[in-house]
Formats: structure tokens, sequence, C-alpha cells
């Protein structure tokens, strides 16, 4: 790679996500090559000014930085380092950036194996969906060393508008997105609970969901209170004490109302009793000794 020349860009699988995010990687003045399986998805980035590959092997011969978005840890492995895998040609100076959601330890031994072909492999999974790829409003989250992880700025802004660096060792982006989906999908079951109580009271489900839409919207929902820097108990004197005891209190109170509805109208409802239950802990400000919970 050319401090003289620009950055060349390719990019493997054109799914629903990757198609998206490479037609936005089109743009890159350096230019763009893609492959993938499917002619017609290759088509698609090809109309927006991307040129074809007829190999892994040749485009990991053309290009400097190389996104993969294909289905899964067995996938990633045979674009990186199967027969015919990007490896075969890629050149020294190589970053490879893996976006498909992977175990921490596949990205691991991906990157131990490229390091072998002076070739840098970054976890670097998406948080946004298809939505975020094809607005350019993704979230990428970026393990691996951070002067690698500095080349993908520029680029990557024309489909990102989030890039974090999770951390200097590979598998870092991967556990940041295991945790921000633990998050997302627990809420998802969580909404469940709450529509099968609501529906059961005789509530219009389909309008308790613009309410829950428009008040996230203000709010921020669940992540309003990711604001810490660490799990830790908050200490009394700390200017976050007196805002998290005030969620607790009003958290425990409206849960303590559905939970007695729940009970009058016969509906079980175990994740708001867990959250009754892990709530004041969970935010740092479990009850002292003597204060009623």
């Amino acid at each position: 790679m050319s401090e003289s020349s620009p950055i060349r860009l390719g990019y493997v699988g054109l799914g629903n996500i990757g198609g998206p995010m490479a037609g936005s990687l089109a743009a890159w003045t350096g230019g763009l090559t893609v492959f993938d399986l499917s002619s017609e998805a290759i088509a698609k980035v090809v109309e927006k000014g991307a040129a074809a590959a007829e190999s892994l092997a040749d485009l990991a011969a053309s290009t400097d930085i190389i996104g993969i978005c294909v289905l899964d840890d067995a996938q990633v492995r045979s674009v990186v380092a199967g027969p015919d895998g990007l490896l075969t040609t890629a050149r020294p100076g190589t970053v490879i950036t893996v976006h498909s959601t992977i175990a921490p330890e596949t990205a691991v031994e991906l990157a131990e194996q490229c390091a072998e072909h002076e070739v840098t492999l970054l976890d670097a999974p998406i948080s946004g969906g298809a939505m975020g790829a094809a607005s350019g409003r993704l979230a990428i989250m970026v393990g691996g060393p951070r002067a690698a992880y500095e080349k993908l700025k520029e680029p990557f802004a024309l489909t990102a508008d989030m890039l974090v660096h999770a951390g200097a060792e590979v598998g870092a982006g991967t556990r940041m997105k295991l945790a921000r989906n633990l998050l997302h999908f627990i809420s998802f079951t969580a909404t469940t609970e709450a529509a099968r109580l609501a529906e059961a009271a005789g509530i219009d489900i389909t309008k308790l969901g613009k309410v829950v839409r428009h008040s996230d919207a203000v709010t921020g929902g669940a992540g309003a209170i990711m604001l810490r820097d660490t799990t830790a108990p908050v200490a009394t004197d700390d200017p976050w004490y007196g805002i998290l005891t005030g969620v607790r209190t009003l958290g425990e109170k409206d849960l303590t109302l559905a939970l007695a509805l729940g009970d009058e109208l016969g509906v079980d409802l175990p994740l708001g009793q867990l959250a009754l239950r892990n709530l004041a802990a969970g935010l740092g400000v479990p009850h002292l000794e003597g204060e009623p919970a």
C-alpha cells in the first residue's frame, strides 16, 4: 500500500448488509473491487461504479483494504484462508476487515494466520442492520492494532457514521458487538412480555408500540443509562448517585405496579420479576442497610 497512491478497496459478500455497504464504498476515490457468488448481487454494485473480480485471489491481488460480510465463521475462514482464499495473493500490508459476527476466537486464529503473510486482520462487526447499511448510518466496532484502524476512517465514513476502536486486541470488536446484541435481543424479549401484558389488559398493542417508539426517541431508551465507565457500585458522594437512585426509585415503583397488574390478569412476567430483583444492583445503587427496598 503506497502512501502516494489512493487506497484500493475490496469487498466480499454482497447480501442484505454487504451489498448496501459495498454500494456506498463504490464512491471511494481509490476504487472498489467486489466478489460474490451471485452475479446479480455483483451487478447491482457494479452499476454504482465498482469493478468485479473473477475470484477471491483476483480481488486480493489488486486491493489494499478488504471487507468481508458473509454468513458465518466457516465462510469467513474459507474466504480468508481457504485453498483459493484471500491469503493466496494478498500482499504484505493488506488489511482485512471482518464485518460478519463471528466468535472472537475465530478472529484471533485468522489474525494469526494473516500475520504470517504480513497481512493485518481486524474484526469489525457492524450494528444498524440492513437499514443502517442502506442509509450509511452503520456503527462499526473494530478490534485490532490502532494503526490499521486509522486506515479505515476515511473510506469507511462512506458507509458508517460511527467507527469505534473497541480495543487493540483482535476480537475486541466482536466482544463489543455481542454485548450490544445481548441488550438488543433481551429488550426484544422484554417487548414481547410488555405486549402480552397490554393485550391481556385490553390495550391496543400497535398504539402502545407508537408510544414506546416516541418516548424512546426522546429519552434514548435503554442506552440512555450507559454513560458510566464502570459497573462498580456508585459512591454516595458521586454525582451519579442521585441520578441513578432516582432511576431506581421510579423503576422499582413502575415494575411493582406492572407485576401487580400481571398477577391480576394471570399474565406471567418473568423478565419483569428479574428486572425488579436486579435493577438496583445493576444500576450500581443497591439499597443501603435499613433503606426500604
